[in-house]
């Protein structure tokens, strides 16, 4: 079951940032778009496993970021191994690491698992991360596969995610609501 995530406003800790590194997760950001614009979260004969919508919010946000003068760059995940950021090799950690240092910050599109991975390569660089979403909910859905391999996700229920307001974990809680 992934996130369903939605976006945060995150001009006030863009302040003094000339350089931008987007770190995008390609699983629970994608799906919760997906989802959100009704399209499907994979097109396999023609996006092959990037979905249109998260591909289209990602343009979207360099633009904004260039119009304010922001150099961007996107940390780009070709393999299948690399989708999901919380659970990156060591190898990609660390190359993270390296581009980390080459900017001012890194935007993380995902959950807070992938926050922190980022925040755990980008320490030694002293680069600022700034999460890009925040967690709604965890989505209940069920794949749906149409001609010719496009896979769409129907959202059956999102489980509300409470904050617990100890400083050692954020997610204890959770509510469901269909």
């Amino acid at each position: 079951m992934p996130f369903y995530l939605r976006e945060r406003d995150i001009s006030p800790e863009l302040a003094g940032v000339e350089s931008v590194l987007i770190v995008p997760c390609r699983f629970c950001p994608a799906a919760s778009l997906a989802v959100r614009e009704q399209e499907p979260y994979i097109r396999l004969f023609r996006t092959f496993l990037k979905t249109p919508s998260y591909q289209a919010y990602i343009r979207g946000l360099e633009s904004r970021l260039r119009q304010q003068a922001i150099r961007t760059e996107v940390f780009e995940n070709r393999l299948p191994q690399h989708f999901i950021v919380c659970m990156w090799t060591a190898a990609r950690r660390e190359a993270l690491a390296r581009e980390a240092a080459l900017h001012d910050a890194i935007i993380v599109l995902g959950c807070e698992a992938a926050v922190q991975t980022a925040r755990s390569c980008a320490s030694a660089s002293g680069c600022r991360v700034i999460a890009g979403m925040e967690v709604e909910g965890i989505m209940n859905v069920i794949p749906m596969v149409r001609f010719p391999c496009d896979i769409s996700l129907q959202v059956s229920s999102v489980t509300r995610v409470v904050p617990h307001r100890s400083p050692s974990s954020s997610i204890l809680a959770a509510q469901t609501h269909p």
